[in-house]
């Protein structure tokens, strides 16, 4: 394989990376929390689009609670949308051997 060859298909490789990336901060995942009480919307960049708490899991007297279920919704979100992404650019590798 000649050099010009492989640096034409890099930058293909790259415009193609470039483009999934900007896509996937437009897909999103929703995880539900605590019986659905607490939902965590994030995009495939791994950014946390929203948290929506229902009142009725808002206790004043059990706040430790609340916290550790918007935690787990937060981090399953997170992990969802890097999930969703290395999905994504697994099928621009794939087949390097990346």
């Amino acid at each position: 394989m000649n050099l010009n060859k492989l640096m034409k298909q890099a930058q293909k490789m790259q415009e193609q990376m470039a483009k999934t990336q900007a896509e996937l901060e437009e897909k999103t995942v929703e995880i539900s929390a605590g019986g659905g009480k607490v939902k965590v919307v994030a995009n495939g960049a791994g950014e946390v689009i929203s948290i929506k708490i229902d009142k009725a899991i808002v206790d004043a007297n059990d706040v430790e609670f609340l916290e550790e279920v918007v935690l787990s919704g937060v981090k399953q979100a997170i992990e969802q949308g890097k999930t969703l992404a290395q999905s994504e650019m697994s099928k621009i590798t794939a087949g390097l051997g990346l």
